[in-house]
């Protein structure tokens, strides 16, 4: 049977997908606009299935506040030509704002929401049959409460964060809600390190100290012995001097020989008392670098972000952030 202009686009309208492909369904369904409808969703169950194992790296990535609640959320697929289709970016803010309505604090709630009919993640499979790209949800957090300040860097809903206050601070919670997207600290302050990311850095804090200790001690007997640090740098730079003429072959030896005796003299007696002060040390560094309230503050590098807050009030701090990005970093 023929099909009708106005009916492809109305099936258009209640599922998004193109018009050739609602003329297709109509016609397979003999015009029966439930039947197309179904028979779209089981095309986005079937592209969904069969690139189940595609990676989807780009994607919409968006924020918003309301009632007391707030919330990023991610809708991944695998192209950027996708990403910026404004239908694809519809259906993202669409399923944020279902998830803030609900004030959901699970990616798995969701995915349950009712939504059109389905389910969110029903119609996440059925725009992934529409575009033919694999798409996924990812990123969901929330932050509940009030003085919540929400930024989408640039617009470009690539990198979203959000920044509670103790307090309403509109003009402070908005710059440190920038800071947090330029600098991506992983806590909130020292005390917020979860404790096995502290035992994991401490260690490579002190290997990363023993290490420059044992160099440095090689070095030091290398120059006084008066062989050149950069042909003694490696093995391919001992083959070069060799070629060269700079070193003879017997020279080598005795320069590996060298690093190796001294190497193996300095690990066996590193001061452990030293080792773990400069550890420490970089413990301490580390936690300025990536503890939001101990940062530089990007807008004045002789202010912590703590610093900054209080500048405004003496009672201001952050009690909560949240950070979702599309890219790796």
């Amino acid at each position: 049977m023929g099909v009708g202009l106005e009916d492809i686009k109305k099936l258009r309208t209640m599922t998004g997908a193109g018009l050739g492909d609602c003329k297709k369904a109509l016609a397979e369904a003999n015009g029966n606009m439930e039947e197309a409808i179904e028979i779209i969703r089981k095309k986005g169950q079937a592209v969904a299935a069969k690139r189940s194992d595609r990676e989807a790296a780009e994607g919409a990535v968006l924020v918003k506040s309301a009632n007391g609640f707030s919330a990023i959320i991610a809708l991944k697929c695998e192209t950027d030509f996708v990403a910026k289709n404004a239908d694809f970016v519809k259906l993202a803010q669409d399923i944020l704002d279902a998830a803030v309505e609900n004030k959901c604090k699970t990616l798995e709630e969701v995915l349950a929401l009712p939504f059109g009919g389905h389910t969110v993640a029903e119609a996440v499979t059925d725009r992934s049959g529409i575009t033919g790209e694999k798409m996924e949800l990812d990123g969901y957090n929330f932050i509940e409460g009030e003085n919540v300040s929400v930024y989408d860097h640039m617009g470009r809903h690539m990198l979203c964060t959000m920044v509670q206050t103790n307090k309403p601070a509109e003009e402070q919670a908005h710059n440190v809600a920038m800071q947090v997207a330029a600098m991506n600290p992983v806590a909130l302050n020292a005390e917020s390190v979860p404790e096995s990311v502290k035992e994991e850095e401490l260690k490579v804090a002190i290997e990363k100290t023993k290490e420059e200790q044992v160099k440095k001690a090689v070095e030091a007997a290398l120059k006084k012995a008066g062989f050149n640090l950069y042909i003694a740098e490696s093995e391919s730079h001992l083959e070069e001097g060799i070629m060269k003429g700079n070193i003879t072959a017997e020279q080598a030896d005795e320069i590996r020989e060298l690093k190796k005796t001294v190497a193996e003299e300095k690990a066996a007696n590193l001061p452990e008392q030293m080792i773990q002060n400069i550890a420490q040390g970089r413990m301490k560094k580390f936690f300025k670098e990536s503890c939001l309230l101990e940062q530089e503050y990007i807008q004045d590098a002789k202010l912590s972000v703590a610093d900054y807050l209080k500048s405004a009030d003496k009672e201001l701090t952050v009690i909560d952030f949240k950070r979702f990005t599309l890219r790796a970093e």
